[in-house]
């Protein structure tokens, strides 16, 4: 396995790795930073288990999933997490979290064009999908900066604070990619 770095101009994506529990929790285990993903805020039992499992995820032979740590261009410190799980078909879904300090500065877009590189240029996708809650207008804003298109909606996606969730689906093409 050779490991996975991706730069732009103001962040990096590299592999995860056992240091990165802490920083990780930091987003993970923060109720505003994780308040409009998929679940409750994790423990720190959880967070070490998923900086197992993207560690693992980065061995794996066919690799299906790309979990990384998102930095800031010339540092290790991770400030974000990013990932890409490949699906039949040539496609991939993404998602990521930033530590809330790092929220409004345009880092989301960044992560997210990133994930769309890894996608289109290094695996050779046709389509990369993202899903966010509709209540995250930051988060719409964020994939339609990156060049996604709305899909529409998926009823009662994910069930989180004790209540089912619809999710508002996006995507884009490599084509559009390509022309952007």
């Amino acid at each position: 396995m050779t490991p996975l770095r991706l730069t732009g101009p103001n962040l990096a994506l590299r592999e995860v790795e056992p240091g990165d529990t802490d920083d990780l929790l930091a987003i993970y285990g923060d109720p505003e930073a994780t308040r409009h993903l998929s679940f409750e805020p994790r423990t720190r039992e959880q967070v070490e288990a998923i900086t197992a499992r993207s560690i693992d995820s980065a061995h794996a032979t066919p690799r299906t999933e790309y979990c990384l740590a998102v930095t800031r261009r010339g540092e290790h410190r991770l400030i974000g997490y990013a990932r890409l799980a490949t699906e039949p078909q040539q496609a991939a879904t993404i998602g990521f979290a930033l530590h809330p300090a790092a929220w409004g500065k345009g880092l989301g877009t960044e992560t997210v064009h990133l994930l769309c590189a890894l996608g289109f240029d290094v695996l050779g996708l046709h389509r990369i999908w993202a899903a966010r809650s509709p209540l995250n207008e930051a988060s719409a804003r964020t994939l339609l900066r990156a060049g996604m298109t709305e899909d529409g909606r998926i009823r009662d996606h994910v069930f989180v604070h004790g209540a089912w969730r619809d999710s508002i689906t996006y995507s884009i093409l490599e084509h559009e990619w390509a022309s952007d």
